[in-house]
């Protein structure tokens, strides 16, 4: 994993080794272990690169990459990711002739690219973000991963594309740094500054993102991008018995697992007490054994939403060494700075914290790669809120028996969801359920005792932004937040904190052959007698303690955010936000003053937090 970035431009002057070396500066945090800049014969392609050394640490891993020789180059790459199936990868392509001159899969990038062309992209298992320039051609090919794990900003004027794996590349080279205010208001009333509708908006108007499973293809000499979704998941309905799905699942998990553990470097985990990561850490176990393998994990004792207890168990049952952090709102607010920094776009809680914090950890402990949890709740159906939506749909079917059922069994898990008319309305009229969603969302800014000012909301307020799904069944809000909103903000929070310290976390519930599978299986394998998770549960009940897989509450990777924003300290900022916001014409003048309303790291109304965010954001 890297930092990359580039220009490419008619306008040779344009460039130059020293404006590379300052896309590359921006971004030395990303890759610790070397750097370099390559410039094409005849002046239009720059690239540079920040390396990361995990697979391969020999100069033959170096990047920029050229292919088939540095002497005679047709292919020229840089890569931030991991393919995790590069072995089996060249092993297919040596049979076709292609000789290797390193172990890495970056190489392996560009054989594929040479023999399949664009379609090379659908064989690789991994995260990545990468950009090939065409000598031959004189054309540039980028592409992002699946999910969109790893990211990739541009900048087109209509003559010079400019990219990088962080905006601060282009910053460094005098892109403007100017607030979209629409994507503003989005994040205030959303919490998300990723838009379902507007997948390539950012929240500065002059960069834009490539959205995930999306391609790019520039050529200079006709002075036009085109971009193009390569990936849709198609999902194939097979008849499996219980055993046999469950069987499936851990076979695809395990593999999963075993190919992010690749690595020449010390790997880890990642272990909130949760089933999720106590279920990597337990399949880790059975694959490494005995190994050099740490868990890092954050607890706050004393907190009611603290997981010691759990992580105590999971790491006493599986033997392996755990690291512990407690941080407070004083370390917080110490770090609120440089967090900010390095997440660049607003982010929804004090609990991206935490992973930013576990990754210094884990870098104090030379632990170079971490795997972790992210993307099981999208795909499985982790969150409390999808047990509306699964008993719609059983309601909408006609399960009335299956209904009762599993409203008991919520019950007897002391799990208590709201549950009234307006549900049984939505298993009938989705589409009116979708439409009631999204006005609710947009009346957050517009309600008459408001904070935003009128004038700005007037002039900024985009409807067509605020999307909702028509949810019919369960999958479909799964397949809305896995793809749509919802999963892309936490992976570039995830991306920005490990990176931060120079680590590659890896996301074994995110590939993709198991997320198809996993949505390929009706909606009971996810939800079942009043639990989450439940083929997880099943798959991993011989290999966790009984407290874990049979855990009844749901605790997202939380903080205690609301005694944080009662800190002087942190209500001192807050204060400062909100008046910086007035002074911009957002926010009214007569809400700077009144008192801060602390909230729990993942209230609906967390407003103060967002105020706090942007206003340390804006330029």
């Amino acid at each position: 994993m890297c930092g990359i970035a580039g220009i490419i431009s008619p306008d040779t002057g344009l460039i130059d080794p020293q404006r590379l070396k300052k896309m590359s500066d921006a971004l030395a945090h990303r890759g610790p272990d070397g750097e370099a800049v390559w410039i094409n014969k005849n002046g239009t392609t720059g690239f540079a690169h920040r390396r990361l050394a995990v697979i391969d640490l020999s100069p033959a891993g170096a990047q920029p990459m050229h292919y088939p020789s540095a002497a005679d180059a047709r292919y020229t790459i840089v890569h931030n990711g991991e393919i995790y199936n590069y072995i089996e990868l060249r092993e297919t392509l040596q049979a076709k002739g292609y000789i290797f001159h390193s172990r890495s899969d970056t190489e392996v990038i560009l054989a594929a690219y040479d023999c399949y062309k664009e379609s090379c992209l659908n064989l690789f298992d991994g995260m990545f973000a990468f950009a090939i320039w065409d000598e031959q051609e004189q054309q540039l090919f980028a592409a992002r991963d699946r999910f969109g794990e790893k990211p990739f900003f541009y900048h087109y004027d209509g003559n010079t594309l400019c990219f990088g794996s962080e905006m601060k590349a282009l910053w460094a080279i005098k892109i403007e740094k100017r607030i979209d205010e629409q994507v503003l208001l989005y994040y205030l009333a959303s919490g998300s500054v990723q838009s379902p509708v507007y997948k390539h908006r950012t929240f500065y108007r002059s960069i834009q993102s490539l959205p995930a499973a999306h391609s790019l293809v520039f050529s200079p000499a006709k002075n036009g991008i085109e971009t193009k979704q390569w990936w849709n998941m198609d999902v194939n309905a097979k008849e499996y018995t219980e055993g046999e799905a469950i069987d499936r699942f851990r076979s695809l998990f395990s593999l999963s697992v075993k190919r992010r553990l690749r690595s020449d470097v010390p790997a880890g985990t990642n272990l909130s007490g949760g089933l999720d990561s106590a279920s990597i850490a337990a399949v880790v176990k059975e694959l490494a054994g005995s190994g050099n393998y740490n868990s890092f994990s954050v607890v706050f004792p004393g907190f009611e939403k603290d997981e010691s207890k759990y992580i105590k168990e999971v790491t006493g049952s599986l033997h392996i060494p755990n690291f512990s952090i407690s941080p407070a709102a004083g370390d917080f607010i110490n770090d609120f700075e440089e967090l900010c920094y390095h997440q660049e776009l607003p982010f929804d809680s004090a609990g991206v914290y935490l992973q930013f914090a576990l990754s210094r950890l884990a870098k104090q402990h030379n632990t170079k790669v971490l795997l972790d949890g992210q993307g099981a709740d999208e795909i499985l159906a982790g969150y409390t809120k999808y047990f509306h939506y699964y008993l719609q749909e059983l309601i909408r079917g006609g399960s009335w028996r299956r209904f009762g059922n599993e409203r008991k069994g919520l019950l007897s898990n002391n799990i208590h969801i709201k549950w009234g008319y307006k549900n049984y309305l939505a298993a009938f009229l989705p589409g009116v359920a979708a439409s009631f969603l999204r006005k609710k969302e947009i009346r957050r800014l517009e309600h008459t005792d408001g904070e935003i000012e009128e004038d700005f909301l007037n002039e900024f307020l985009d409807d067509n932004m605020f999307f909702k799904p028509v949810v019919k069944g369960l999958h479909d809000i799964l397949h809305y937040n896995a793809f749509q909103s919802g999963l892309e903000d936490l992976l570039r929070y995830a991306d920005r904190n490990s990176m931060a310290f120079g680590r590659e976390l890896r996301l074994p519930f995110l590939d993709h052959e198991l997320v198809t599978f996993i949505f390929s299986l009706p909606a009971q394998y996810k939800i079942r007698n009043g639990y989450s998770k439940w083929i997880l549960r099943e798959a991993m009940k011989n290999s966790l303690p009984p407290s874990v897989t049979g855990r009844k509450d749901k605790t997202g990777f939380e903080p205690p955010q609301l005694q944080w924003m009662k800190a002087p300290a942190v209500q001192e900022r807050i204060y400062a936000c909100r008046k910086k916001l007035s002074e911009a014409g957002i926010l009214k003048k007569s809400k700077v003053g009144i008192p801060v309303r602390p909230v729990t790291a993942y209230a609906a109304d967390n407003m103060d937090w967002r105020y706090l965010v942007t206003g340390a954001l804006l330029p």
